[in-house]
């Protein structure tokens, strides 16, 4: 299967998990329990990063297809940016169960790591269409 194919099937079922994250935000808000505030931001955080960003994947699939790349720099790219956009909404789930007010735990880091990701597939995207698309 091609990976201008697949990669948007596992964008498309992770949404899945990003509105159920949206269901317990509700329950947790509506008084099924507490977060807290420090927690309360950082899911919201990780829950909106997460939404936002596959829902932008599925464009950059799009474009992904148009460039002039073999399938192993197609597989490569869309699967850096998955893997960067899970790390990076992950990475505020981490920090909301590791971290402390004020203070880098292993969350933060994963979260920069995912936007390094995020940000090298957008690269080797624009470097396909401009030389091969």
């Amino acid at each position: 299967m091609e990976p201008t194919t697949l990669l948007p099937i596992i964008a498309v079922l992770s949404l899945v998990s990003v509105e159920y994250g949206g269901w317990a935000l509700l329950g947790f808000l509506t008084g099924r329990g507490r977060l807290g505030g420090f927690r309360e931001r950082f899911f919201r955080a990780g829950h909106a990063h997460a939404g936002v960003l596959l829902v932008l994947s599925l464009v950059y699939f799009l474009y992904l297809d148009r460039t002039g790349f073999s399938d192993g720099i197609r597989w490569l790219a869309g699967g850096m940016l998955l893997v960067g956009i899970l790390a990076q909404s992950g990475g505020f789930f981490i920090h909301l169960g590791l971290g402390e007010h004020g203070r880098k735990s292993l969350g933060t880091l994963v979260t920069r790591v995912g936007a390094l990701l995020i940000a090298a597939a957008l690269i080797l995207l624009v470097i396909g269409l401009l030389t091969g698309g």
